[in-house]
């Protein structure tokens, strides 16, 4: 028992984690309220619980307000940008449920449409991840996005799992989830991309 609740146990070290991550997320939904800084919030998010996944626990409040800072500028762009994207493909979405018809041509329409919403899930599954750990153009960071996420298909869809099981669990379980779940997801993936992501740097920093 007493091995256990020793804090040096695999377990009790992960549940320490998961516990820094409920912290990291109250301060990053408090910096995503303007809107606007849901990028930089985001990416504040990941490089801190990447510095969890590797043992690195000094700091962690200045390192989410130092990462925050950086990469205010390029992550409030590309969130801008994907927030553009978003508006549209949900406008598309809805056009298409109202104009549903059997025809060749509603089929191909929808099709395209399905392309492009995978594109844009996998976008936004990893360009903030990315923006945290890398350095690199804005276009490189949506051009790299779609590019791992379509190699390291297993850890995509794995990822889409774990956003979609915590939003299931916020829904019909416990729903304080959806102002508490962003910091355990960020954290999963995390652990996820550690092994992508040093598969990725060499050639990423020749990029």
């Amino acid at each position: 028992m007493s091995r256990l609740f020793n804090p040096a146990n695999p377990v009790m070290q992960f549940i320490g984690k998961i516990g820094y991550s409920i912290f990291l997320n109250i301060i990053w939904f408090i910096c995503c309220i303007p809107i606007v800084t849901i990028g930089a919030s985001t990416t504040a998010l990941f490089h801190c619980t990447e510095r969890l996944v590797h043992d690195q626990y000094d700091g962690i409040i200045y390192e989410f307000f130092h990462s925050f800072k950086r990469n205010f500028k390029q992550a409030t762009i590309i969130w801008l940008i994907l927030l553009a994207g978003g508006i549209v493909l949900g406008t598309d979405a809805y056009v298409l449920w109202r104009m549903h018809s059997e025809n060749v041509f509603w089929t191909m329409i929808s099709a395209v449409f399905i392309i492009a919403a995978a594109g844009y899930a996998i976008i936004i599954m990893y360009v903030f991840p990315l923006l945290a750990h890398f350095d690199n153009t804005t276009f490189a960071m949506f051009k790299n996005s779609i590019m791992i996420g379509m190699r390291f298909l297993l850890c995509t869809v794995l990822m889409a799992l774990i956003y979609f099981g915590m939003g299931w669990l916020a829904i019909n379980v416990f729903t304080p989830l959806i102002f508490l779940g962003m910091g355990s997801i960020a954290l999963l993936c995390s652990y996820l991309l550690t092994n992508v992501f040093a598969q990725c740097e060499t050639p990423m920093e020749e990029a």
